[in-house]
Order: structure tokens, then C-alpha cells, then sequence
């Protein structure tokens, strides 16, 4: 049954579906959908075309938003928009460390998790489209990750997609893991240079609090245990439009004098805490590096071994010196699932994942290279996320695919470049249909 409701400018219908949690086999196991549909309030009743909209990740379901902000208010003039919560994620049967052990102990949680990938989410959009569309192609925007699906869409199954939309997501086809940090670590690097050369005097303010997490056992008011790699994976921030700014202002704030002396304030741990726990989307961490995992070869933990290679990340070496500290971007390590409560009992199911080898293709590259589907792309100059030179790369192995190379905005360009952001990537689509 569905549910229909309102908010401003929007008329709102949960949807739910069931799919097969291994679509080779539809006899097995089955996991639970669940989708927002969203149209503008004076078109509820229109037969409008579809827009499937694909969140980044992995592991976030989608945008939970009120009204027609940004990106959705433009999409909302044409299109009816369906915002799915890809498996595993929001209300699509959750995983996490208190449903995992439904499933079994650590391996069979491994097993389970390695139909969590773009591949999977792929074959579940196909499943729901029939029921959605009643059959006809639609148009899908991939923020992200969601750009990694969209990619995979036109490698699997191009027959449903009217026209492909990406934003920031445009994958390296045929790199392994140690590929894409090794490519990241440099850029992760620039973005803290240009954040210090902004904000000069959040330099020593990072030097000090890193000084005190490695003389003190910090442990944050959610249990997690906040050690000096955890805290300079706060960089992960510096990707965002607002990232720099908001890291400034958690910076200022770290330290508070008391009887004993400065210690960490509570008002720079509750902000912390926030950034740093997984419990609102613990497949992120659990899947990040498999979503790279191809060609018969084990992930092994790539950003840590990877990180090995660039000294001048070593919290304790840059304090020794008067190097600046350095914080780290988007990577998953393995003791963050010691730190983290809400990762600690899965740590014995993610070592698995990583070990694993028999990772199936998530893109087919003679497809993309005879792709007959209208394909348009954002591509930020010096996007921390993703690799601009592996996204080029991508663009040029994908036949007809128009990219749009921009430095005005970072890697959420469509949250803050909104309306101008898609309104001209249609345009772009539009044209090149």
C-alpha cells in the first residue's frame, strides 16, 4: 500500500518494493525497497517522465529533504522524481551491526555484503522500474557514487535509461584500490594546504589538539575512542563547498580551561562525535573499498597500506618537525572499526570483505564504448573524491558523452550549485539527444 502527503510545493508517496537479495537467483532470499516519490504540488495528477535519483556513498540513503530545494526544485519542472534508498541503506532493510548478525557470524555477513555494490543496485533499479514506469526508460541523476551506479546502468542494462546524468561520480573503469588513493593522497594534501593558507591559524590549532590526543586517551561521550588518526580524518570535510568553513569553526572551539587544566571541550567532542560515527551509515565504511574491488584482486585495506607510502601524513613526524598536520580525506581504515561503537562488533566481517578475490565486473568497457544513451557529466576541476584525470578517462572510453569541467564548485556541486548545476546538464542532455 502506498502513502500519500504533502509538504510545500510537493506532493509526497512512500513507495515500497521487494527484490530478490541475489537477482541470479529470485528463489532465494529477498530484501525490502523503499523509494519517495516526489512531483510538484500543480502536476501530482500529469503523466510526466521519470527522474531516478541516485544518491553518493556508499551506504547513505537519499536526500531527506522539505519542499523543492536546489537540484530537486528544478528537476520537479519536468520530471516526476522517484528518490531511492539503494539497498541497505534509510528504510531498504537496514545493515548495520544490530541486523548483520540476522544473517549469521562474519562470514556470512561477508557474503551478504558483497551483493551491496553498484552491480546489485543496478539489478534492483531494472526490478522496480516496470513498476514505476509501467516500462518506459528513465532518466537517472547519480550524485557521486550514484554516478558509479549511473555508469553501471549503461554497462548492464542501458535499455531502461532514457538519458544517464552525472555529477561528480565518474569512475575509474578498470582501477584497483591502491589506484585511486594513491591518486588521492596528493590531492587530499592540496585541499589542507589551501584550507591553512585560508584559515593560517587553524595550523597550530591542529598541531595542538593532534599533540594532546597523542598524550591523551580520549574517549567522545558516544564511546568512540578519538585518537589522532581519527581526528585528521575530519579532512574528509574539505571535499564539501562549506567543508573548509565548517572544519574552521570545530577547530576554534577544541579547547576549554578547567581546574585540571585545557582539556577538549564538550562543545568540540559533541561536534566531533557527529562527524566521525558510522551508525547512521555503517555500509559506507563496510563497502567503500569494495566498491573499487575487481579483477580477481583482494582491496586488503588499500588506504592504509597506501597511506604507508606518503610520510607526510604520520601525525607523530609532522609534531617532531614543524611540518603542518596534515588531515586525510575520504578513506576507510581498519581502526576506525575499533574507534567507532557502531562499527566495533562488524571488524572481524570487514577484515573478510577485504580479503576477498572473486569481486564480479561492475562495468562492461565495449558497451560504454557503443553506448547509444545520452550521457552528461559534471566534472570538478580538483575534486577531492573522485579523480578528475580518472573521470576523463572514463568520459573518453564512453561513447557520446558530453562533460562539463568546472572549478566553481567541489564535489557536491549539485547540493550547492543546485538549480544552475542541473539545469544546465539537461541542457547539455537535451542537445545531445
Amino acid at each position: 500500500m502506498t502513502v500519500s502527503y504533502r509538504q510545500p510545493g510537493v506532493v509526497l508517496t512512500d513507495r515500497r518494493f521487494t527484490v530478490p537479495l541475489d537477482h541470479d537467483h529470485p528463489e532465494g532470499d529477498t530484501i525490502e525497497l523503499y523509494a519517495r516519490e516526489v512531483v510538484a504540488s500543480g502536476k501530482a495528477h500529469q503523466d510526466l517522465p521519470w527522474l531516478l535519483y541516485l544518491q553518493g556513498g556508499p551506504g547513505f540513503g537519499a536526500d531527506r529533504s522539505v519542499g523543492r530545494p536546489g537540484w530537486l526544485g528544478r528537476a520537479l519542472k519536468e520530471f516526476r522524481v522517484l528518490l531511492l534508498d539503494q539497498r541497505g541503506t534509510g528504510h531498504s532493510t537496514p545493515a548495520n551491526r544490530q541486523t548483520l548478525p540476522l544473517r549469521g557470524g562474519p562470514a556470512e555477513q561477508a557474503d551478504y555484503l558483497t551483493r551491496f555494490r553498484a552491480d546489485s543496485i543496478v539489478r534492483d533499479c531494472e526490478a522496480i522500474r516496470p513498476l514505476v514506469t509501467g516500462g518506459a526508460p528513465w532518466t537517472v541523476l547519480g550524485q557521486s557514487f550514484g554516478g558509479f551506479c549511473a555508469t553501471s546502468y549503461l554497462s548492464l542494462a542501458p535499455e531502461g535509461l532514457a538519458t544517464a546524468v552525472i555529477t561528480g561520480g565518474l569512475p575509474a573503469l578498470d582501477a584497483h584500490a591502491d589506484d585511486v588513493y594513491r591518486a588521492a593522497f596528493p590531492r587530499v594534501e592540496r585541499k589542507v594546504a589551501a584550507h591553512y593558507a585560508r584559515y593560517p591559524q587553524d595550523a597550530e590549532r591542529a598541531r595542538r589538539i593532534a599533540d594532546h590526543l597523542l598524550t591523551h586517551d580520549v574517549v567522545l561521550p558516544n564511546g568512540y575512542r578519538l585518537t589522532v588518526e581519527a581526528f585528521q580524518s575530519l579532512g574528509i570535510l574539505l571535499g564539501t563547498g562549506d567543508g573548509t568553513h565548517r572544519l574552521h569553526h570545530l577547530l576554534e572551539d577544541a579547547f576549554v580551561r578547567t581546574p585540571q587544566g585545557f582539556t577538549l571541550s564538550d562543545a568540540f567532542q559533541e561536534q566531533a562525535q557527529g562527524m566521525l560515527s558510522y551508525a547512521r551509515h555503517p555500509l559506507y565504511a563496510l563497502v567503500h573499498e569494495a566498491i573499487y574491488g575487481q579483477n580477481g584482486r583482494p582491496t586488503a585495506w588499500s588506504a592504509e597500506r597506501v597511506r604507508a607510502e606518503f610520510p607526510q601524513f604520520d601525525a607523530a613526524k609532522a609534531l617532531a618537525g614543524d611540518e603542518p598536520l596534515l588531515f586525510t580525506g575520504e578513506s576507510i581504515h581498519p581502526w576506525m572499526f575499533d574507534c567507532d561503537p557502531a562499527l566495533r562488533p562488524l571488524r572481524d566481517t570487514a577484515d573478510l570483505l577485504a580479503a576477498r578475490t572473486d569481486w564480479t565486473p561492475l562495468y562492461d568497457a565495449a558497451r560504454l564504448a557503443a553506448n547509444s544513451v545520452p550521457v552528461v557529466a559534471a566534472v570538478y576541476h580538483d575534486d577531492m573524491y573522485v579523480d578528475t584525470a580518472h573521470s576523463l578517462r572514463t568520459a573518453r572510453a564512453i561513447r557520446g558523452l558530453r562533460t562539463w569541467i568546472t572549478d566553481e564548485f567541489e564535489h557536491d556541486g549539485v547540493r550547492t550549485g543546485g538549480t544552475r548545476v542541473l539545469d544546465r546538464l539537461l541542457a547539455m542532455a537535451r542537445d545531445e539527444a
